[in-house]
């Protein structure tokens, strides 16, 4: 259980930095996000991507189940340091890439350094939080993070006009700049200052285990993450390559289709911080989200506002499930839990692992579009893990 704090000014003007911090790590890991899939298909074939995905994601488990051990010997701080500097060179050789090996080895780079810095600002960011207003505090947080990934498609589809994908890459890789620049000048505070928990992998996947709630969110999370999985992968490659739609449809749809996480995370992690409580409205989420992959599957027409409006009301789900994942799960832990939190990150890679070797399985029977009706069905699944929930409040 966290250990109780009192939120200082100090710590609230932290907590802004760190804000913003988020907003320029989400603007430069979004910039590649939408485009990767599409970039690699310049060369290598639809199944030969999810292989690419698979691997890189491998390479990203293995090196989050090391992490926790690595920041209790080397401290959360100068990792972080050393990661941003991988991520900054992932970006550069995806920037140079001119065939399927350097491009593979810089997704395998880039992978494991974004995944490896956001449990980095996770740790930051809780360090600094207080347990009463953990709803407020991550779903702020997260506001600044889907910012940067509303502006990310506008800026993406300027980019590829003026330099194809290279100039999408040193842009995203530039953002680091001013990013390893602030943390350096706020280093006397974002130093580790809590002793972390000495619990291993093992004995933390137990725990998780033998407890319903933990069990349950952990679920959540991953699911969650399988539907960003097939939404950053394999919906801008349905829309480009098989609806013929261009990305001066794509990037202004990708922007604004990410407004619900702007305008319904805060008061939704209000409202779970004094009202009504989070399995409600994850489960609504689940919902959501489920309904809004059968009409991906259905919808075969290349009509703007349509995919607009079925995109909005997908991330409406999105963010409802968004929002109670991370206020549940951080209700339950501190700082010092690095265990725990790489675990729950975990659930990202192992996410992007499922849903590329899913479409594998799909593609050798069906059409892309049948992989959007898997993912309907696994959606719904998600009731069961979301209903199961004690709420907290």
């Amino acid at each position: 259980m966290p250990v109780p704090q009192k939120k200082s000014k100090k710590n609230k003007k932290l907590l802004a930095t760190l804000y913003l911090l988020g907003l320029l790590l989400a603007v430069s890991t979004a910039l590649p996000a939408y485009i990767q899939s599409n970039f690699l298909r310049q060369f290598v074939s639809l199944n030969v991507i999810s292989l690419f995905f698979m691997i890189a994601n491998l390479a990203t488990v293995a090196a989050i189940l090391v992490f926790p051990k690595l920041i209790k010997e080397l401290t959360n701080y100068f990792l972080a340091k050393i990661v941003l500097i991988v991520y900054a060179s992932s970006l550069l050789g995806l920037a140079l890439a001119s065939n399927a090996g350097l491009a593979l080895i810089s997704i395998i780079l880039f992978s494991v350094a974004s995944n490896l810095i956001w449990i980095n600002m996770d740790v930051l960011i809780e360090n600094f939080s207080e347990n009463s207003s953990t709803g407020r505090t991550r779903t702020i947080y997260f506001t600044f993070i889907n910012i940067g990934w509303i502006l990310s498609p506008i800026l993406t589809t300027y980019l590829i006009g003026k330099g194809e994908y290279t100039l999408s890459f040193l842009i995203a890789g530039f953002l680091v700049i001013p990013f390893f620049l602030i943390f350096l000048y706020q280093s006397k505070r974002l130093k580790d200052k809590i002793k972390y928990r000495k619990d291993g992998i093992g004995a933390t996947l137990k725990k998780i285990w033998a407890k319903k709630d933990s069990r349950g969110i952990f679920f959540v999370a991953f699911l969650l993450q399988l539907f960003y999985s097939t939404a950053v992968i394999y919906i801008p490659l349905y829309l480009f390559q098989n609806l013929g739609m261009g990305w001066e449809k794509l990037g202004p749809i990708f922007s604004v289709m990410l407004i619900p996480f702007i305008i319904l995370e805060i008061p939704a992690g209000l409202i779970a911080d004094k009202y009504l409580g989070e399995k409600e409205i994850m489960s609504a989420g689940f919902i959501i989200l489920a309904v809004s992959l059968f009409l991906f599957y259905y919808i075969s027409v290349p009509g703007f506002w349509l995919w607009l409006a079925v995109l909005f009301f997908s991330r409406i789900g999105a963010a409802l499930v968004e929002a109670m994942r991370e206020t549940y799960f951080f209700k339950s832990v501190g700082a010092q839990d690095i265990s725990y939190i790489n675990i729950f990150r975990i659930t990202t890679p192992l996410a992007y692992i499922v849903g590329p070797g899913l479409s594998i399985l799909v593609l050798m029977f069906w059409p892309l579009n049948y992989l959007f009706l898997v993912m309907a069905i696994i959606m719904l699944s998600g009731l069961i893990f979301s209903l199961s929930l004690k709420d907290t409040k």
